[in-house]
């Protein structure tokens, strides 16, 4: 569901860093999740245009001047596709400010929380089930190196959350699966927006999940019920046949004279043909197969 992703990139955006430690943490995680050496600097593509934007405002705040080489448009996707060159001294400079500053994130709340949220915003989705579908829910963050994807899963455990990493193609993906765990992680990234969502969804779905086990579980004693009438209309149509039916006191005549005639009602249906209670009823078919039980003992 690319509009739930969306809708947590809305999120994230609005909380942006408020210190410098934390714009360089942000910074880091858009280069670990969507940059690529290039010439004496990096570039950075990306599908989102206010996440582009939010790239610009970080890598400027550290004196660096970006350009906008390419802009091209997805057709299938209806997307614009922005790669932003960042080149000279300062880029230089912000690669290795970025690259020393991993070490330390893990000390500083406020810019660990930085960096997750641009790490999310460079290279993250979230998907919600489908209807009918059996599972669905997936959080993930995808980055170029391993050792990136685990220290994301390591600046998540600092706030006791928990996911795991595994190789896709030349990349690694850090990822959650539960609705639950992916709650929790929108909550503590301050996805407020998304996070509503997702509990409308996941109500919508037990909602759905209930009607249908109410769904099955109704077949399931239909299909009871009919197997037992259908023993019911075989056994009676035995003593019927036999002559043991005639020998039988009358109220029990009557009950078998009306399930071989109405083979296909239920108990409940039976009782109110014949006016008598179901437990009445229960009570004298329940004599009727022990009768046709010892027949064939």
């Amino acid at each position: 569901m690319t509009n739930f992703t969306n809708e947590i990139r809305r999120d994230l955006l609005a909380r942006p860093p408020s210190t410098r430690e934390g714009a360089a943490a942000a910074l880091a995680a858009l280069i670990a999740t969507g940059a690529s050496l290039s010439g004496d600097g990096f570039e950075i593509v990306s599908e989102n245009e206010r996440v582009a934007e939010y790239f610009v405002r970080l890598t400027e705040l550290f004196g660096v001047r970006p350009e906008v080489r390419e802009a091209t448009r997805d057709p299938k996707r209806k997307r614009d596709k922005l790669t932003i060159f960042c080149g000279g001294k300062a880029a230089q400079d912000v690669l290795r400010m970025t690259h020393r500053l991993h070490a330390g994130l893990s000390d500083d709340k406020e810019a660990a929380l930085c960096y997750l949220r641009a790490a999310f915003l460079g290279g993250g989705s979230c998907t919600l089930p489908h209807d009918g579908a059996s599972t669905g829910y997936h959080l993930e963050c995808v980055f170029f190196t391993e050792e990136r994807a685990e220290e994301f899963c390591e600046l998540l455990s600092g706030f006791e959350l928990y996911c795991k990493v595994v190789p896709r193609g030349d990349t690694f993906v850090a990822y959650v699966k539960s609705r639950e765990a992916i709650s929790d992680v929108l909550s503590v990234l301050g996805a407020d927006g998304a996070l509503r969502k997702l509990d409308a969804v996941s109500a919508a779905r037990e909602r759905s999940n209930n009607n249908n086990r109410i769904q099955n579980c109704m077949a399931g004693n239909a299909d009871k019920a009919a197997i037992a009438s259908a023993e019911q209309t075989l056994a009676l149509r035995e003593l019927r046949d036999d002559g043991v039916l005639a020998t039988l006191p009358e109220a029990l005549q009557h009950t078998a004279a009306a399930r071989l005639e109405h083979p296909t009602l239920s108990l409940s249906e039976l009782a109110a043909l014949l006016g008598v209670s179901k437990g009445g009823l229960n009570h004298r078919m329940r004599k009727l197969m022990q009768i046709y039980g010892e027949r064939h003992q």
